[in-house]
């Protein structure tokens, strides 16, 4: 293997990743991939294609499940079939019947991945493509009736992506974005944020690091670091809502707990799940290590332009690509799948080709996955975040990757 960067391996190097045996980048091995800063007609991917779908299609029409979720139900697959036809009425008008079961919503959970605001925020900008106002104020509504719950910050609610504040920030965002109407207001978006920051302030007094980190937060009694329930993941989205921030918010909060927190990166490049005793040298995937740092660094390199956000980035990427072909398989949340976005999104800051030819590897490892490589078989083998409809989705954001994003993670 021809490495750009010198390899550093972790005191529990191949327990948890295979060894990386793709060559790594020069001008000469990417040229037969890369095209016009795109994915070549010609790749293994591009090719592959239609026939990776068509099977993926096949296996998903005779699943039967009773998980609504985006994480690991039905409005996962929904999310799919919108990135594959985003404008195909039929196609539109089927993920909302099938796939979104918004009158059956009970969890009550206010997330994105795993909640009932997933497949709300969902059927709202599937309803307003459709033009169905009377749908749209449904999920509009019982998306707000949220707020109260998620703003007050003496509930025990968590602030994490998969079951907390971020995770319903992110679905607000999402159907802003996604929608010309933007329902949701400045005011109430705010109130969002400034329930995230008060709980972050909030616990790092009470732990007594608020001088050095401004902003902590726990779940289930942990203080995780990474993207699915820690603060790597609470950062990134709320550098990605930073039109909702004042500049002293981002100052005087948000730079300094990420100089903080890089202070507890390992000497091989990566970070520990969770700060405390006892941590470890181990995971390389999108909940928990380095890839949620990535995203973590990129977004700040784009909001205060300092060249050392990615520097940073760029030293998790190297870790990414020796570790991140993982013994676990290729999902989104703990796969080679959720690690290939990584690549992916450095190539969206950077521009340069290694990130795109690194993805492209990865996918390439996505697409001749077999089962015989699998040491720990999913629960959910077709689900977006823990089968195969997650790296089906990676495939299809290969063939655009300057405008590719991590699924319910990227806005």
């Amino acid at each position: 293997m021809n490495n750009s960067s010198p390899q550093v391996q972790s005191p529990s190097s191949g327990k948890y990743h295979f060894r990386n045996q793709f060559e790594d980048y020069t001008e000469n091995v990417a040229r037969p991939h890369i095209q016009d800063k795109t994915v070549s007609a010609t790749t293994k991917i591009t090719a592959k294609l239609a026939a990776k779908w068509d099977f993926t299609f096949e296996e998903l029409k005779n699943w039967t499940t009773t998980d609504y979720s985006v994480y690991t139900g039905t409005a996962g697959v929904g999310l799919l079939l919108l990135r594959k036809d985003p404008n195909d009425m039929r196609n539109l008008r089927n993920i909302r019947k099938n796939y979104l079961q918004m009158e059956q919503l009970k969890s009550r959970r206010v997330t994105f991945l795993c909640g009932d605001a997933g497949p709300l925020a969902l059927g709202a900008v599937i309803s307003h493509r459709l033009g169905d106002q009377k749908i749209f104020d449904f999920c509009v509504r019982k998306l707000m009736a949220f707020v109260k719950v998620v703003k007050n910050t003496g509930s025990d609610l968590p602030n994490e992506y998969l079951y907390g504040r971020a995770g319903f920030l992110y679905s607000l965002l999402y159907v802003n974005k996604q929608t010309d109407s933007g329902p949701f207001s400045q005011s109430v978006i705010r109130s969002v944020i400034e329930a995230i920051l008060n709980s972050g302030e909030k616990l790092a007094k009470h732990l007594k690091i608020d001088k050095e980190c401004p902003l902590m937060y726990e779940w289930h009694d942990s203080k995780y670091l990474g993207a699915a329930h820690g603060i790597s993941g609470i950062i990134y989205l709320l550098l990605q809502a930073r039109i909702y921030l004042t500049e002293d918010e981002l100052n005087t909060l948000i730079k300094p707990t990420i100089a903080f927190l890089s202070t507890l990166r390992f000497p091989t490049g990566n970070f520990p799940s969770s700060i405390g005793p006892g941590k470890q040298d181990k995971y390389v995937q999108w909940c928990h290590g380095a890839p949620g740092f990535l995203y973590m660094y990129c977004e700040a390199y784009r909001t205060f332009g300092d060249r050392h956000y990615l520097y940073a980035a760029e030293k998790c990427a190297d870790v990414i690509w020796f570790r991140g072909i993982l013994k676990k398989g290729y999902s989104l949340c703990h796969g080679v799948a959720g690690n290939a976005y990584c690549f992916l999104e450095m190539f969206q800051t950077t521009k340069e080709e290694k990130h795109l030819y690194r993805a492209i590897k990865f996918a390439e490892y996505c697409i001749d996955y077999t089962k015989q490589r699998e040491e720990y078989s999913p629960d959910r083998p077709l689900s977006l975040f823990e089968g195969i409809s997650g790296p089906m989705y990676l495939l299809l954001d290969m063939q655009d990757p300057l405008n590719a994003k991590f699924p319910g993670f990227t806005l």
